[in-house]
């Protein structure tokens, strides 16, 4: 064995324009591959990252204003929504909505404690509102029943907000904050996944409207949906709530005002379709790169064997078998192979760790949110030792069938071979 490592470590130092040129095919190849695929799983992970644990089967409906006249009423009319309209959403689409929870906004107001004050918005919303998957309870609860039906002065804040207010955000619970001079006790807080400026305050959507003159009118309502699988289902579903908000607010059924809708279902199925066909389209490059590499490994073979076949001629007419002729042909591929994929490998891995530390420079503030274009690049090794195995087996079956054909041709034949 020793003696057919040497012999295979002679002929790559007498080759080693030829070795060189398949080798870098090879590594070539596997870079590529690393890196494409690290590039497609860093805007993948980035977009999960900026839709973190918000609820995606969400249909919003706000506030809008007319686009078209219609009935005697003019283009430009605001459409005032009301908690009566989620109800009727709810009980017209029973298959499609499985619960609908209301909001009121308020602008910026002050929330003070004897130690420092803030400015925040405030929104009055339901219970449910923790369903949509915003954010994650840090401390403490979130708004219940018991403190809509009794109108209750309680709030739920920010972790960050409760560290400027207070020593410790922990010292917050069961504390009293001002809010326009109103006091309010703060039963919990809450922690979002990092990536927006806005930081509001919530109430009890009955407190709210009470308190601050809010009135029955909403800014808007949200529909937790189902049974929308397709991206027509969720045409259907919106073109279906459009009709029916213009039937109950007296506006044409063909304005693309009146209301403004953001189905997020629809949105992710899209953005999801958009990554399978980015992961597609990245696979296919990083295939047809792998395949030059098999081809450059082929054809290297190919002449190698047919550059070697007097040498071939002398090995049989001096006793060689021709299994031991045959195995030293293969095991010269698979070295070179392995060794440049190995190259190739390390190379693609640092590439992803390169783009891993410039992700952090890829944040961009977009309507308040801090967005990370791009996150965390990182591939499984599995993938890289799968398309380096790829390429010994080409190696190895693109040398086999040459070289078995000139193994066995006669010594005599062979030593003619030019």
């Amino acid at each position: 064995m020793r003696d057919l490592l040497e012999e295979i470590g002679m002929t790559i130092r007498r080759n080693k324009l030829r070795t060189a040129l398949t080798g870098l095919s090879v590594a070539w190849g596997i870079f590529i591959l690393i890196v494409l695929l690290g590039a497609g799983n860093g805007l993948i992970h980035a977009f999960q990252s900026a839709s973190g644990t918000m609820a995606t089967n969400v249909v919003e409906v706000r506030s809008s204003s007319t686009t078209l006249p219609f009935n005697g009423y003019p283009a430009g009319r605001h459409i005032d929504l009301y908690e009566r309209d989620a109800r009727a959403s709810q009980e017209r689409f029973p298959d499609q909505v499985v619960q609908a929870q209301v909001q009121h906004w308020q602008g910026s107001v002050t929330v003070s404690t004897m130690k420092d004050y803030v400015s925040q918005s405030l929104i009055g919303v339901y219970p449910q509102y923790l369903d949509l998957g915003r954010f994650t309870m840090y401390r403490g609860r979130f708004l219940n029943k018991t403190d809509l039906q009794e109108r209750r002065k309680v709030i739920v804040m920010h972790q960050g907000v409760a560290e400027q207010l207070f020593e410790r955000p922990e010292e917050a619970i069961g504390k009293t904050v001002r809010i326009n001079q109103l006091a309010f006790q703060v039963i919990g807080l809450y922690q979002d996944a990092g990536n927006t400026s806005d930081r509001p305050l919530y109430i009890p959507f009955t407190t709210q409207a009470l308190l601050f003159g809010k009135g029955e009118a909403i800014d808007m309502f949200a529909l937790s949906v189902q049974n929308l699988p397709t991206a027509e289902d969720n045409e259907s579903f919106e073109s279906n709530i459009r009709r029916m908000m213009a039937s109950r607010k007296d506006y044409a059924p063909n304005d693309p005002g009146g209301i403004w809708i953001w189905n997020r279902l629809k949105q992710n199925q899209n953005t999801n379709e958009a990554m399978h066909l980015l992961t597609i389209a990245l696979w296919f490059i990083g295939i047809c790169t792998l395949l030059s590499g098999i081809v450059g490994v082929s054809n290297i073979m190919l002449i190698t064997v047919k550059e070697r076949t007097r040498e071939f001629g002398i090995c049989k007419a001096l006793g060689a078998r021709p299994a031991v002729i045959l195995r030293m042909i293969l095991l010269e591929s698979v070295t070179i192979t392995l060794l440049f994929g190995y190259i190739g490998l390390v190379a693609g891995i640092a590439a992803t760790e390169y783009m891993s530390v410039l992700a952090d420079g890829t944040k961009m503030e977009i309507y308040g949110q801090t967005i990370q274009m791009f996150k965390d690049p990182t591939v499984d090794v599995r993938i890289a030792v799968q398309a380096t195995l790829a390429l010994v087996v080409a190696g190895l079956l693109a040398g086999f069938f040459p070289a078995r054909k000139a193994v066995s041709v006669r010594p005599v034949e062979a030593l003619k071979a030019e």
